[in-house]
């Protein structure tokens, strides 16, 4: 079955004081892209954090956010106070240099990066129960992938009934094309030589125009593509299957377009070109 590389997941809980919220967004991309944020005391998760989405989701650009909200933090904070006396003495230095005496050192020092220290308190537990809730958010984006994914897939399969129908136009077309061509050269021929003519050759230019422009073959494998491009339809991941397909069957179009020399046919050509564009697009969202 067909999957959407776009989803959405979310999952909550709470650990004591803390409440953590997960949330998981997925969007098309060619290889799997994993952008964590998260805060910095969950760091231990990381690795299990990569793995289970990486299970469950595949490709596509995955961006995985972890808030937590407490009244105490994840830690708790000290003064890095060899860092602070370092501050003090280097803006105390500058301000005898510039001959500056009113200065308010307090403000300016705490405003100063890395003053404080955040000492980790987090229990492997709490680590354990992190990855199982991101694991649960992305359960819940693979869900809603798969539901976009049967939406996607009738989508493409009118597109792909649309081209079916009109290869039947075609043929339909194209009986009568041959007949209508050779009358319209053996006029042609006639008229330039008054008359007299060569059965003969006749008969081998309009042997040449059929090879030329006979589009049978053409017909019967396009037709083929798209069986088999429904065949694929009900295979996991086969997104990339489907794109190599649909280029064969881009393929055959434009080759019928090219030497229909029919109108009729021409527009028809224009139209399951339109169709299979539609296609195309569709499967750049699918797994």
């Amino acid at each position: 079955m067909l999957q959407s590389m776009t989803g959405f997941g979310s999952a909550s809980t709470r650990i004591g004081e803390k409440k953590i919220d997960v949330e998981i967004r997925s969007l098309n991309g060619k290889q799997q892209d994993i952008n964590l944020r998260m805060p910095f005391f969950y760091n231990k998760a990381e690795p299990g954090i990569r793995s289970v989405v990486a299970e469950l989701l595949d490709r596509g650009k995955i961006d995985i956010s972890i808030n937590v909200s407490t009244g105490k933090g994840g830690g708790v904070a000290t003064l890095n106070k060899e860092l602070a006396l370092h501050y003090y003495n280097e803006m105390k230095s500058f301000a005898k240099t510039i001959n500056e005496k009113n200065v308010d050192y307090s403000s300016i020092l705490f405003r100063m990066p890395d003053l404080f220290k955040v000492e980790e308190t987090v229990k492997e537990a709490e680590v354990d129960a992190v990855v199982a809730l991101v694991k649960k958010a992305a359960q819940s984006v693979a869900k809603f992938r798969q539901a976009e994914g049967k939406e996607l897939t009738k989508d493409i399969v009118l597109n792909l009934s649309s081209i079916e129908k009109k290869v039947s136009e075609i043929e339909k077309l194209d009986v009568a094309r041959i007949p209508k061509v050779k009358e319209k050269l053996q006029a042609k021929i006639s008229e330039g030589i008054k008359g007299q003519m060569d059965m003969n050759r006749f008969e081998q230019e309009i042997i040449y125009f059929i090879e030329k422009f006979d589009v049978n073959e053409e017909k019967a494998r396009l037709k083929t593509h798209c069986a088999y491009f429904r065949q694929n339809l009900n295979e996991d991941k086969g997104g990339r299957k489907l794109g190599f397909i649909s280029q064969e069957i881009g393929r055959e179009i434009n080759t019928i377009g090219s030497k229909a020399n029919d109108s009729g046919i021409q527009k028809l050509v224009v139209e399951m070109k339109d169709e299979l564009e539609k296609i195309k697009e569709q499967l750049l969202n699918v797994l």
